[in-house]
């Protein structure tokens, strides 16, 4: 029989997304019990949208209420390595919006912790979700691609200062980062996730679109551990919105879609390099059920692997994978030089790749 996990919801920006477009979707596998925010008109809005009696703007409150099974934590990302340990210890299944952690240490912290614990943690990584991206993900893990040649990752959004109004945002110690760790985050998540691990980076950064600390504009250069190279781009100036992924391998291109916060989505572009390669594709694909987008794809995904005890749809280690991706292309951009990976501990930005120590403390729950 199907449980049906009851979660409390802590922020109610993003995590109005979580609910309209994951859990509200989902009404046998999850139950929004509870809802937490500072804002307290946000807070009675989205409560009475989704007919949620518990609200309250007390973490401690949430943590304390016994037949909370998961912790959603949707808070602006200095909060997310603080508040995550302490659901852990609390007993909690935990689901943590990007970013997972503010640097390699800290998550490193969160695995130790998520070890120790009885619940688990799943880091939020939905654009891996939809039609596209997964076909691509089963012909590739099922070894009919081929040898990986390059990939061209790109996301072109489009932030201004009105996005910025927001207090925490576009600072190192609210924020964490720019538009790699907030925004094209989701890119980098899709290309280790579909092409390997990362040998090397070269990247430039800037901060061009608007009058912030982090940056909003970035490139760079990669080459695989498997050999394979890719490229990098991002920024926060484009006045067309789009997301564009592309994977060349030995036997088989892959083309997304463009759609800025949807990659994963049909129609994608699936191109063999002969006939034969074009029937053991379909063949591969024969009986195809459809992956939801988004968050409801991945919570289906996280009931499921609940239910069953298996493997979480993401990890903690996959977050790790894009954030030391992250350091790794701040870090050349900062010397001027390319980086290594992995990142070890005695590197100079294991402990955090801003330029000053975050200040996890400035934003009170």
């Amino acid at each position: 029989m199907t449980k049906t996990w009851n979660v409390a919801v802590i922020g109610c920006g993003i995590g109005h997304n979580h609910i309209a477009e994951g859990y509200a979707k989902l009404p046998r596998q999850f139950r929004v019990l509870a809802l937490c925010d500072l804002d307290r008109k946000r807070l009675q809005t989205v409560g009475a949208e989704f007919s949620v009696e518990r609200r309250t703007a007390s973490f401690r409150d949430v943590l304390d209420m016994d037949d909370v099974d998961i912790v959603d934590i949707c808070t602006p990302p200095a909060l997310h390595v603080d508040q995550s340990m302490e659901a852990l210890a609390a007993g909690k299944y935990v689901i943590c919006e990007k970013p997972a952690a503010g640097s390699l240490a800290d998550v490193d912290r969160l695995i130790a912790a998520e070890k120790a614990a009885r619940g688990r943690l799943m880091p939020v990584f939905q654009y891996r979700y939809g039609n596209g991206l997964q076909k691509a993900k089963r012909i590739i893990d099922a070894g009919l691609a081929g040898k990986p040649y390059l990939a061209t990752v790109e996301t072109a959004w489009k932030r201004g200062p009105g996005y910025y109004e927001v207090k925490w945002r576009g600072h190192w110690d609210g924020e964490l980062g720019g538009v790699l760790l907030t925004h094209a985050i989701h890119s980098i998540d899709i290309l280790t996730y579909l092409m390997g691990p990362v040998a090397s980076v070269f990247a430039c950064t800037a901060t061009r679109v608007n009058p912030i600390e982090v940056e909003d504009c970035a490139v760079a250069c990669l080459t695989m551990r498997s050999g394979a190279l890719a490229s990098l781009a991002a920024t926060l100036g484009s006045q067309n919105e789009i997301s564009r992924l592309r994977f060349h391998f030995e036997r088989v291109t892959f083309e997304s879609c463009l759609e800025p916060y949807a990659p994963g989505n049909d129609p994608w572009q699936i191109i063999a390099s002969s006939k034969a390669t074009e029937a053991a594709l379909a063949e591969a694909l024969h009986g195809w059920r459809d992956v939801a987008p988004g968050f409801a794809g991945l919570l289906a995904a996280y009931h499921e692997a609940l239910e069953t005890g298996g493997p979480l749809p993401v990890t903690l280690a996959d977050a790790r994978a894009s954030l030391e991706l992250v350091t790794a292309l701040l870090a050349s951009s900062e010397h001027g030089q390319p980086t290594q990976l992995p990142i070890a501990r005695d590197h100079d930005k294991y402990q955090g790749w801003q330029p000053r120590k975050s200040l996890p403390g400035s934003y009170d729950r």
